[in-house]
């Protein structure tokens, strides 16, 4: 029997329901592991624990390219926090803000000091949101306006990088999937190719620049941006706006200069670059545990240069530095389970059939060419509920990849759907850790962050479902093209809109 029949699909279900109802990613990825090896095991509680450790939980510890991941992420872990700590972020964005006087180059700046700051989705709002608040208010940009386009470029691209946290956890996911199927191809080829099909996550992006620069706000967030102009309100009266940071001195660490965050990056790349190219990148075809190692080795060395000149700046002392490292390191313990739940959750789709039972309902009823449509919507759906992208891409990435293969879909174009819906619904939700922090970020209410955002979001995700529509037919990048054409027309016909309304509401009142 190659399924259980509709038993298949109960773990990946219950991951969806325990996930919504708790709140916890851990605890509904355990669970539903759990109870497929229930099933697996004839439903016998003491021997299903014995199988789940044994069989699942060491099979993917003692894994060469599991443990690989697992290594690269303490790296990174450590690597963060330093980062984080050293205040060389502040400094060099205090750098970038002394030339901004106009509204247009205000929101450009913290567009691109959230580009910048691409190590750390969950750093960039907390660093980008105290700079730039009192930026805003000069200029009478609302917090809401500031809160969405941290928002807009967290996440966003994160997701699009493969050498930080996000991208080795989604190869992580990939390369199970593909060792399951005996793809011969590596974690890191399918990720790049598969940038050009996250849709989602290009288009945030892409907005905020068009918005800012065009000068076109709607919905809420116009509503929002002429209380700002008319009253100088900074939040609705019935507003209460959740603060991490009270003033900027919070950020601004003594001693801190821009080249703590300048010369470790470059020494990143220069170490990563430097172990790949001699082995034939970017022509040649880099294994994905070679790649590691180079990233492993990279994130060692800029570590022991940031340490090295937190210490000659002091900033911190040596022990305070080692410390800050460690404990980075030791953050990404939840990651870490995180993923290797994702993987045993895997296993247990694998071994129990659902995909092949899903496929075997769909092949026949539904066509090929639907299936990058119905994966973003089952993406969306999820990490809205569960206010979880990882969770989401760890549930749906075992169902996406087989589904691509036996239905004869681009692999690639299935990838970047999984991973643009749970980035859609992840900005969509009020649950979700990136939006709760950029609100905080911005000192903008979690509430009026989401209505003012809301909007923006509907648009790019509504232009991502007719792209993918047209993707699964057209098989190949040229909806990414016609996906940034639709953007530019959208906004371009609701400018004319607004523009037409405003003259007639001129016209009114004379």
């Amino acid at each position: 029997m190659d399924n259980f029949g509709i038993l298949s699909l109960l773990p990946p279900l219950l991951a969806i329901i325990i996930a919504v109802c708790t709140k916890n990613v851990i605890i509904s990825l355990f669970s539903a592991t759990f109870i497929g090896v229930m099933v697996l095991s004839s439903y016998n509680p003491i021997e299903s624990v014995k199988i789940l450790i044994g069989d699942y939980f060491f099979a993917q510890l003692t894994d060469s390219y599991n443990a690989g991941v697992l290594v690269l992420l303490v790296f990174i872990g450590g690597f963060i926090a330093l980062m984080e700590k050293s205040g060389g972020a502040y400094a060099f964005a205090q750098k970038v803000t002394k030339f901004i006087d106009t509204k247009p180059k205000a929101q450009l700046s913290a567009w691109f000091g959230g580009i910048l700051i691409f190590f750390s989705d969950l750093g960039t709002p907390l660093i980008i949101g105290p700079i730039f608040e009192p930026i805003f208010d000069k200029l009478k940009i609302s917090r809401e306006k500031l809160a969405w386009i941290i928002d807009s470029t967290a996440s966003p691209i994160a997701v699009l990088v493969p050498f930080i946290g996000w991208g080795v956890y989604v190869m992580g996911l990939i390369q199970k999937e593909f060792e399951v199927l005996n793809i011969a191809q590596s974690d890191f080829t399918a990720f790049m190719k598969a940038i050009p099909y996250q849709i989602y996550p290009i288009l945030a992006i892409t907005m905020v620049p068009i918005i800012a620069i065009t000068k076109l706000d709607f919905s809420q967030m116009q509503k929002a941006e002429k209380r700002v102009e008319s009253t100088g309100k900074l939040h609705w009266d019935n507003s209460n706006p959740s603060r991490k940071f009270e003033k900027l001195s919070d950020l601004d660490i003594k001693n801190s200069k821009a080249s703590l965050v300048t010369i470790p990056l470059l020494v990143l790349f220069v170490t990563l670059f430097g172990i790949l190219i001699p082995q034939g990148f970017p022509f040649k075809k880099i294994e994905g545990s070679e790649f590691r190692i180079a990233l492993s080795t990279g994130y060692l060395f800029a570590s022991i240069v940031l340490m090295a000149l937190m210490s000659i700046y002091k900033t911190k002392t040596f022990n305070e530095t080692f410390n800050i490292y460690i404990n980075g390191m030791q953050k990404m313990m939840y990651v870490s389970v995180t993923l290797v739940l994702a993987w045993s959750l895997g296993s247990i789709i694998k071994n129990m059939g659902t995909a092949n039972y899903i496929i075997s309902i769909m092949q026949g009823n539904v066509s090929g060419a639907f299936i990058p449509a119905i994966l973003f919507i089952l993406g969306a759906c999820v990490s809205f509920s569960t206010g979880s992208s990882w969770g989401t891409f760890a549930i749906m990435m075992p169902l996406a990849i087989p589904m691509a293969v036996a239905m004869d879909v681009s692999i690639y174009i299935c990838i970047g759907a999984v991973l643009s819906g749970g980035l859609f619904g992840d900005h969509c939700s009020p649950i979700s850790d990136t939006t709760i922090l950029s609100s905080t970020g911005a000192g903008c209410d979690l509430i009026d962050h989401v209505k003012t955002q809301l909007p923006y979001a509907l648009i790019n995700g509504g232009i991502t479902l007719i792209c993918y529509l047209i993707a699964g037919v057209i098989n190949n990048e040229f909806s990414l093209v016609i996906a940034i054409f639709m953007l530019f027309l959208t906004t371009f016909t609701l400018n004319k809109i607004n523009s037409k309304k405003t003259l007639q509401s001129t016209v009114s009142d004379n």
